[in-house]
């Protein structure tokens, strides 16, 4: 029986598959089929196959959708609240004293709705979100259409929606269990640092992440003074207690990472975990360097995220691309490192892989979902083309998205939401600020 026909062939200029790495495939066309990739031959090849839509994308490149593997989507609403403050003044005397005030399951839908649709007008079709009301964050990517991991915060103190840590466990169980079967959400669980939450905490994640196979995400080595710290009250460093209490793995997601000895080094190596790098929260909160080519040249997985917007103030994440692939260059002391190539795979391949979601996105690969991103390369900022991934990576912004499906289902066209009306979504932040401003 003959194959049934396409629901979308896609025909861009270039294809950039990430997997083989380094590979340009121009005059090839990609077709789905039940939201997957069931096709990725030449032009000429595609066109023979049956097919319910065509559509060419002249001047465009295809890629994988972007992965956000860190952010706390609803702190959209907080952007600009505390500017140019070192990271413990930011969150004790602004973020955590506003988040106690304001942070409500309203404030979570509306800043959660807001970070969904700023990450999809810039090719973002996946993203781990890590903040309070997880349920209310699922709710809003399942309207979206929006691919996501929602991660259970776990903190010792009474945070909002849950008065403990053993309360938000609780709340989290039954999310994972109300979403097992999810097509497009992940649950994994949140400490939030190793400083905000005690070892039986800890051992009590650990335990269930094994019996769930879920994923633990959580700030670590963020700063030289949480090491500090740490080795003067417990005489270990954080990473290193982690291991001891049994926390690293193939599902441990290291956010930041910036303080990295051979001792660090070889605990991510040796658990095979994988380190999330925000480069740009890192600099503005003048946080550190995250040594990314030494990471990637030991074999650890390297991911890339945001942050959230009150410390980035931004969730672009092609942007944070091209930053983290210049950084790593100055903090290597080599030209070559982190080449263009390398950082596309980074905030693709690389954050599907942290996440677990590897063997269904990041990549454009016959039998994966289709999550893809088409970036447009005809405007003038990006001629003339060489390599199309150097002038996506080096010379092109976010508003170069114009197309973003996840699972087939098309969420960006011609650069406007297809769920999602901007102009409510800036009236509900406007009224936002306003509030809390006068407060």
């Amino acid at each position: 029986m003959p194959d049934a026909p396409l629901d979308l062939l896609l025909l861009p200029t270039w294809l950039v598959p990430v997997e083989p790495a380094g590979v340009v495939l121009r005059e090839h066309a990609l077709g789905i089929r039940d939201g997957r990739i069931a096709l990725l031959a030449p032009h000429a090849e595609a066109l023979r196959q049956p097919a319910r839509e065509v559509r060419e994308l002249p001047g465009c490149l295809l890629a994988p959708g972007l992965v956000n593997a860190h952010g706390h989507a609803a702190m959209s609403l907080l952007r600009g609240i505390a500017d140019d403050l070192p990271l413990m003044t930011w969150l004790h005397e602004h973020i955590w004293p506003a988040e106690a005030k304001w942070v409500d399951e309203a404030f979570v839908r509306d800043g959660t709705d807001l970070a969904i649709a700023e990450q999809l007008k810039s090719g973002i079709s996946c993203f781990s979100d890590m903040y309070f009301y997880p349920q209310v964050a699922a709710e809003r990517v399942h309207a979206a259409g929006m691919r996501a991991q929602i991660t259970i915060p776990v903190l010792d103190f009474p945070i909002p929606g849950a008065l403990n840590a053993a309360e938000a466990l609780r709340k989290g169980l039954q999310l994972f269990d109300d979403l097992k079967q999810h097509p497009r959400i992940r649950i994994a669980f949140g400490p939030h640092a190793p400083y905000t939450v005690s070892d039986d905490k800890l051992e009590q994640i650990r335990v269930l992440a094994d019996e769930l196979d879920a994923g633990i995400h959580m700030h670590v080595h963020e700063t030289a003074q949480e090491v500090t710290e740490a080795l003067a009250q417990r005489g270990e460093r954080p990473l290193a207690r982690l291991a001891r209490l049994g926390l690293l793995g193939p599902r441990f997601q290291a956010v930041h990472m910036t303080q990295i000895d051979d001792a660090d080094l070889a605990l991510l190596v040796e658990h095979n975990c994988s380190v999330i790098h925000c480069p740009e929260s890192n600099l503005k909160l003048a946080s550190g360097f995250c040594p990314v080519e030494r990471l990637w040249q030991a074999g650890v997985n390297v991911a890339i995220g945001t942050d959230g917007a009150a410390s980035n103030n931004d969730l672009d994440l092609l942007g944070e691309t091209r930053t983290a692939a210049l950084l790593a260059k100055a903090v290597a002391g080599s030209a070559t490192a982190l080449n263009a190539h390398a950082a596309l795979r980074m905030a693709t391949l690389n954050g599907a892989r942290a996440l677990g979601l590897d063997t269904q996105i990041g990549s454009l690969e016959v039998g994966k979902l289709a999550d893809l991103v088409a970036f447009d390369l005809s405007g003038l900022a990006q001629q003339p083309i060489y390599d199309p991934v150097s002038q996506l990576i080096y010379a092109s912004g976010r508003d170069c998205a114009k197309h973003l499906w996840v699972g087939g289902k098309q969420l960006l066209d011609d650069g406007r939401l297809t769920r999602m009306d901007e102009d409510e979504l800036i009236a509900r932040a406007s009224a936002w600020g306003e509030r809390i401003a006068k407060r």
